[in-house]
């Protein structure tokens, strides 16, 4: 507590060290005793909280040549009593890139310049390039978990600079130079959103791997902190990358005529697309396999196959280009579309052998279902069903003792067929062939009157 009062004092930091130094001492002999739980708590105090400030206080004493990297990592760590600790990292950083501002004059992209003449636009864009390096610089010390917190402040700078930008556009006035500049470095500024927005969900995509992968080797494990991981929110993932990559392919290829730069990595980003494609596909087909449907998930291994060998062609035949990214990217790439390859083919051939075994089962049950179906009266073992209603004349129960699982026998419902007599048809098909008397005797003949005139008159 003394030391945390130094610190925020911002006064003899080599007391506040002291302090801290002496209480690292002494959770570390406390951590030796005691229950399991115990132990844990103090190596956790220690890690968490004491060792942050005093690399803090050293580096205030410039006993220590912190560069951004290990700043960064300090900032990102958690801690209940960590709240002092990053306002004060924070306000070091703030004034490193402070003092970084007066140099940005100018923002490339693509092959692309555009001058950058507002303050706080030239602060959030360095801020965001600031934080980019640090954060590369800090891959192998930073835990994945951390590394993805710390995309949150990168898009909250660059968001910040295109909201600038824009506010810029609209008091720009009819200067078309400061317009066209002001477009350019918006649209630059919003590629690079999309492309930090793609690195963060890439490393998800791998934080979720690496939780397949565990899950896999340990089922019965649960580690602690570790939620389970389905194919499912790979899938959404993918479906994610995707939309960013149609985004950022179609603010690269809008708008002006296209340098060599830009068409070069528009070709890449579609390159890249499939391979995300072939990904969301291979997935699918786990999510597919997991409900045991063999058929669409055998198709959409295929489907991720086909994918993968597209990919491949596509980048076989960037690499060749002079303007391209450099050979060992390009070789990791290959790399890991041909490990998809290999993985497709092993789980299309496992899904078409479940798929034909499930279709063996199912055809040999219902043989054996069909053989084994015998009428009624040639089966002597099933014993008929008697019900009250058919046997009203004997004195017998229907109704089964307090108790007993038997259901009650009072009468079938639905009530079982009965054969009827059916009413007989008949074909009268000698009455064409009768010869019937004739009837004229027995008709009354009308007598012929005579008329006035001497004609007849009927």
């Amino acid at each position: 507590m003394k030391g945390s009062y130094l610190v925020e004092r911002e006064q003899h930091w080599d007391m506040a060290l002291k302090n801290f130094e002496s209480a690292r001492v002494i959770y570390e002999e406390l951590g030796k005793y005691g229950s399991v739980e115990n132990q844990v708590l103090c190596r956790q105090r220690v890690e968490d909280e004491i060792d942050p400030n005093i690399r803090y206080c050293s580096y205030k004493m410039g006993h220590s040549n912190m560069d951004g990297a290990e700043l960064l990592k300090l900032s990102v760590e958690d801690g209940p009593a960590l709240d002092l600790l990053k306002a004060k990292l924070e306000a070091v950083l703030s004034e490193a890139r402070s003092q970084q501002t007066a140099s940005l004059t100018e923002l490339e992209w693509l092959g692309r310049k555009f001058s950058v003449d507002n303050a706080k636009i030239r602060a959030s864009i360095i801020k965001g390039q600031q934080l980019e390096k640090d954060l590369g610089e800090s891959v192998a010390t930073l835990p994945l978990e951390k590394r993805v917190n710390v995309f949150d402040k990168i898009f909250s700078a660059y968001q910040d600079a295109r909201r600038h930008i824009r506010e810029d556009m609209v008091s720009a006035g009819s200067s078309d130079g400061v317009k066209d500049n002001l477009n350019g470095l918006d649209k630059a500024v919003s590629c690079i959103l999309l492309q930090q927005t793609m690195k963060r969900n890439q490393l998800l995509v791998t934080m979720y791997k690496n939780r397949i992968s565990k899950q896999q080797q340990h089922p019965s494990k649960d580690e602690k902190g570790d939620k389970s991981v389905k194919p499912q929110e790979l899938v959404r993932l993918y479906d994610l990358l995707i939309e960013n990559l149609t985004d950022l392919i179609e603010l690269v290829t809008s708008g002006r005529m296209q340098n060599d730069e830009e068409t070069m990595y528009a070709a890449e980003l579609a390159a890249k697309k499939i391979i995300f494609q072939a990904q969301r596909c291979f997935y699918l087909g786990h999510v597919h396999l997991a409900g045991a449907k063999y058929a669409q998930s055998y198709l959409l291994y295929k489907r991720a196959h086909d994918y993968s060998e597209t990919g491949l062609r596509e980048y076989q035949q960037l690499k060749t280009q002079p303007q391209g990214k450099a050979s060992s990217e390009y070789e990791e790439l290959i790399r890991e579309l041909e490990k998809l390859l290999e993985e497709c083919r092993v789980h299309s051939c496992l899904v078409h052998a479940l798929g034909i075994s499930e279709v063996s089962k199912t055809e040999f049950s219902l043989r054996s279902g069909v053989a084994n179906i015998k009428l009624d009266s040639d089966n002597p073992s099933k014993k008929k069903a008697s019900f009250l209603l058919e046997r009203t004349d004997i004195y017998e129960a229907a109704v089964a003792l307090l108790g007993s699982k038997n259901p009650p026998q009072i009468m079938q419902l639905p009530p079982a067929f009965q054969a009827v007599s059916c009413k007989p048809i008949v074909l009268d098909t000698a009455v064409n062939t009768i010869d019937f008397p004739s009837l004229d005797a027995h008709l009354k003949k009308e007598e012929k009157k005579k008329s006035f005139f001497g004609l007849w008159r009927s």
